[in-house]
């Protein structure tokens, strides 16, 4: 929430309504300057020229005139979109000439200008042409380097994300927007300060892709000076090969952002690098897949030269990225910091967290951005991640886990995590891979680690016992036994309580007496009872139905290969009585429920059973 803020707030600050109306090339005017500029377009050369000349000839009045006074709002908006105009076109000498009467907030609006042209440069002529309107701005007295900075930056991250030309530009803006309302939501914050940033944001991506379109090589194909050609139609200097061309211009753009860095001395300051630095990173965690890896060199570079300016952000946007699934800016980031030649990361000490970045992705399930963080930025630390995604019952990130392969250890305590939490679905799945060996070791320590993390519910340890976790129904039994005589303080009062009553050799001598009382019961209603039905009468499946089926249905639906030692007393007393066979091994639950099924009415079996 606050990156977003500052990004909105920063990138409008100042006369943003002369700014962004400056790009609004195209449109309609309602006054006659404006016309005369749009129908000049459709005219040929020559005639483009002559109005040219004239226009400046009317300016070097103005300028004698306005000379030391400061324009109106109105007039300040109109030399910025003729000051605009001239820089797409590339015709340098209106756009110096504009310079030269041009008061300081018009001066600053124009250096804003300029320096968004970099990001279209094709050719060495075009840099130098560029650069040195900037060098005359700076000259004349701009001063507002912070704004310029801080725009252009998030221009340039605008411009790669849209060089893939996948969507249109309405489109582009509806998905930023959407993207953007879905960032804010999962953000804590005011809603009304949300609205706003939200609202501001908006806005200047409308600017940045009116800009874009206004630079585009068709947007002035009729203006001479549009492009410097050459003899052959294309633009001079550019290589029209494709790759090639695409890293001569890069180079071209980052040496003009260089120089402008240059040429504002010791203006910037840290806090101006680091905001720049996240309104760079700020779109592309909205444009996400939109983004072309092919345009990456330009936002690599950009970035560098900004951690190198000072900007201390770095780490925090990286985590942002990961947090929001931004795998292409994530992927950017490793690339810029620590995969290039210059190794910034290393130069500047910076503290660049990969691990924690994965556990902030595997948090919120951004798949893609994990595989990134692993396999291009080396990170290690699967524990905790994984952990905390057993404990959520997040089975997608746990599965993810489990394919990149996980230590022993690993598995054992994040089925410990998923056992304390009651992830059921998650403690089944990873159950069968931890080794066995490594159970029976620390089998106690993981049932009272359950025991004390649970939250109430201990699901997941009654889990582990019904499954017989450790493959040996004796060895089940006896470690349940013993935490619940244990006199340890530390074990969970909860615990000790719950498998005292129904997991302990208490629990199944307690389960004994209780089929005892119950056939007694029985019994008793047979020899005794009043009721007009007289039970002695009834079919002895349907007798032995009306006394053991809800012990049944209970049996059935604990599930799992082992029985609670207490229900494992019921139900030995119940066959003993209905069979005359003790079964009282440990191992026998199934044997003990078949001779009770072999006693009841087979449309009453449960269909799992019969099956």
């Amino acid at each position: 929430m606050e990156s977003t803020m500052v990004v909105a707030t920063g990138i409008c600050y100042g006369d943003s309504e002369s700014d962004c109306s400056s790009t609004d090339v195209g449109k309609d005017k309602s006054n006659s300057k404006s016309n005369s500029e749009s129908e000049t377009e459709s005219e040929s050369d020559d005639e483009w020229k002559k109005k040219k000349n004239k226009k400046k000839k009317k300016r070097k009045k103005k300028k004698k005139k306005k000379k030391g006074v400061l324009f109106s709002r109105e007039e300040r908006v109109e030399l910025g979109r003729l000051f605009q105009r001239a820089v797409s076109c590339y015709d340098l000498e209106l756009a110096e000439s504009l310079v030269s009467m041009a008061d300081p907030q018009s001066l600053n609006d124009a250096l804003c200008i300029t320096l968004d042209s970099i990001w279209f440069l094709r050719t060495q002529q075009q840099l130098i042409g560029i650069t040195g309107l900037i060098n005359k701005i700076i000259a004349n007295g701009a001063c507002d380097f912070s704004r310029a900075a801080l725009r252009t930056c998030f221009l340039a991250s605008c411009v790669s994300a849209c060089q893939s030309r996948s969507m249109s530009p309405a489109d582009t803006v509806s998905l930023m927007a959407q993207r953007l309302h879905e960032r804010l939501q999962e953000c804590n914050g005011d809603e009304l300060l949300k609205a706003e940033a939200g609202a501001k944001f908006h806005k200047f991506t409308e600017w940045a892709l009116k800009c874009i379109h206004c630079h585009s090589p068709n947007s002035h194909s009729n203006s001479p000076n549009s492009h410097f050609r050459d003899k052959n139609g294309n633009p001079e200097g550019e290589d029209t090969d494709g790759v090639g061309g695409l890293h001569n211009q890069i180079q071209l753009q980052l040496s003009a952002f260089k120089t402008f860095i240059d040429l504002s001395g010791n203006q910037l300051t840290g806090k101006d690098f680091t905001e720049a630095f996240d309104a760079a990173c700020f779109p592309l965690t909205l444009f996400s897949t939109l983004f072309d890896p092919n345009s990456a060199a330009a936002i690599q570079g950009l970035l560098a030269i900004l951690v190198e300016g000072g900007a201390d952000n770095v780490n925090q946007c990286f985590l942002e990225a990961s947090r929001f699934g931004s795998t292409h800016l994530v992927r950017i980031l490793l690339q810029a910091l620590f995969v290039s030649n210059s190794k910034i990361a290393q130069r500047n000490s910076l503290d660049v967290d990969v691990d924690l970045a994965l556990g902030f992705a595997s948090h919120y399930c951004k798949i893609g951005t994990m595989e990134c963080l692993v396999e291009e930025g080396n990170a290690i630390a699967f524990l905790g991640p994984l952990m905390r995604a057993a404990e959520r019952g997040c089975m997608q990130v746990v599965d993810w886990f489990m394919k990149r392969g996980c230590r022993d250890m690993e598995l054992c305590l994040a089925l410990t995590a998923a056992t304390s939490s009651s992830q059921v679905h998650v403690a089944a799945y990873l159950l069968p891979h931890v080794p066995r060996h490594v159970l029976q070791t620390l089998s106690i320590e993981i049932l009272r680690a359950a025991g004390e993390r649970s939250a109430g519910s201990l699901d997941g340890v009654a889990f582990l016992l019904r499954s017989d976790f450790l493959g040996d129904p004796a060895a089940t039994y006896a470690v349940a036994d013993i935490i619940s005589r244990s006199e340890d303080g530390a074990v969970a009062p909860e615990l000790k309580s719950f498998l005292q009553e129904h997991w302990s050799e208490a629990a199944f001598l307690d389960g004994l007496r209780q089929g005892q009382e119950h056939y007694m019961n029985i019994m008793r209603i047979l020899k005794w009872g009043g009721s007009p039905i007289s039970l002695r009468d009834l079919p002895a499946p349907l007798r032995v139905t009306i006394a053991y089926l809800p012990l049944y249905r209970e049996c059935v639906e604990a599930g799992g290969p082992l029985l609670s030692q207490r229900l494992r007393g019921k139900l030995v007393e119940a066959v003993t009585r209905l069979d005359g066979a003790v079964l009282k091994e440990v191992g026998q639950s199934s044997e003990l429920l078949a001779v009770l099924e072999h006693h009841l009415p087979p449309f009453l079996l449960h269909p799992s059973r019969v099956a």
